[in-house]
């Protein structure tokens, strides 16, 4: 899928149930000696610019030895990411120290999960980090702002381990999660801002699909919660449309009747901006038994979005058109743009 699916993201995180947490140490820049600050930005420059030179034998050179055994996700990552970077400036915005020396594998022998707390600056504000499933060691987290007409944020979780050679300390990659700063020509706070003035004007699915949006330009990555971003995920929650109050996936689609009975079961929605400066889509997945032919496909795809609008008219006034895609077990997912004024 296009908006869907653009994140990507390839690290040491595994997925699963989140236990009970244990604090750990959180160290920010203005707590760091200069040494190791500048040691961990200077890090962080590198991989960004290997990563916007198409570099993939120079990241996983300075990856951690698990994920250089099996690079070949990490490679397509770099390849889909670098040009997007083109002529882009780079600057190291944030850093943390992430220290999880003390944690100790589960009685199973799981990796356990730890949760950092940072204040910052002496302030109310802070940063949370939820990591599931961390292996044992000392971690560095760098948000890297890549500056261009169409910014983007490299965010890089390092690994601190001693060189082979030199026995000095070195950051090595174990996580990368590269996201846009923009959607459309606009920035996340622009979005939030749409998303309050759209809720206020009882535009429920707008609202609720403009504020993912600004989540999405916003967090840095999905592990990173802070003070100034909770007031947007409060209102975010309260702007759930009812209907999809339980949530919003292939277990709790949401079912729209379209023309002669039939019934369309959608299991996600997002904003997608991968073809239109002026306007973006709103891009949707169904759940679908088969795909049929091309023919028989795009028809359903078609018969789709003409029932969702006719369901939420309002989505005409903000959105070019809906992408849909159709998902069938065991095969890709069958996509389809259909501009509102198509749709009658």
């Amino acid at each position: 899928m296009k908006r869907l699916g653009m994140v990507l993201v390839w690290s040491l995180l595994a997925g699963g149930p989140v236990a009970s947490w244990a604090a750990e140490t959180c160290i920010t820049q203005s707590q760091m000696k200069d040494a190791e600050r500048d040691a961990l930005a200077q890090a962080a420059a590198a991989m960004a610019t290997k990563i916007q030179a198409n570099d993939a034998a120079g990241v996983k050179a300075a990856t951690i030895a698990e994920y250089q055994k099996d690079f070949s996700g990490m490679a397509d990552v770099v390849a889909a990411t670098a040009p997007k970077l083109n002529g882009a400036q780079i600057e190291v915005d944030q850093i943390y120290v992430l220290d999880a020396s003390s944690l100790s594998k589960t009685a199973a022998g799981a990796n356990p999960d730890a949760q950092f707390f940072c204040n910052l600056n002496q302030t109310a504000k802070s940063a949370e980090f939820a990591i599931p499933q961390l292996p044992p060691g000392r971690y560095g987290f760098a948000m890297v702002t890549m500056k261009d007409a169409t910014p983007w944020r490299l965010s890089f979780l390092l690994r601190q381990e001693p060189a082979q050679a030199s026995g000095q300390a070195q950051w090595l990659l174990a996580g990368f999660y590269p996201r846009a700063l923009t959607a459309g020509g606009h920035e996340g706070l622009w979005y939030w801002e749409q998303a309050r003035a759209l809720a206020a004007e009882k535009q429920a699915w707008n609202a609720w699909l403009y504020y993912q949006e600004a989540q999405a330009l916003l967090l840095p990555v999905n592990f990173v919660s802070s003070t100034n971003l909770d007031k947007l995920q409060t209102e975010l929650t309260a702007a759930i449309p009812p209907a999809i109050s339980g949530g919003l996936s292939a277990d709790t689609p949401l079912v729209v009747k379209g023309a002669e009975g039939s019934e369309f079961r959608f299991t996600a929605m997002a904003l997608d901006d991968s073809l239109h400066a002026d306007k973006p889509d709103v891009a949707v997945h169904i759940k679908v038994e088969e795909l049929g032919d091309a023919a028989a496909a795009r028809k359903r795809n078609v018969d789709a979005a003409t029932a969702l609008v006719a369901a939420h008219p309002e989505l005409r006034g903000v959105f070019h058109g809906v992408w849909v895609f159709a998902d069938a077990p065991g095969q890709s997912p069958y996509g389809t743009e259909v501009a509102m004024s198509e749709i009658k």
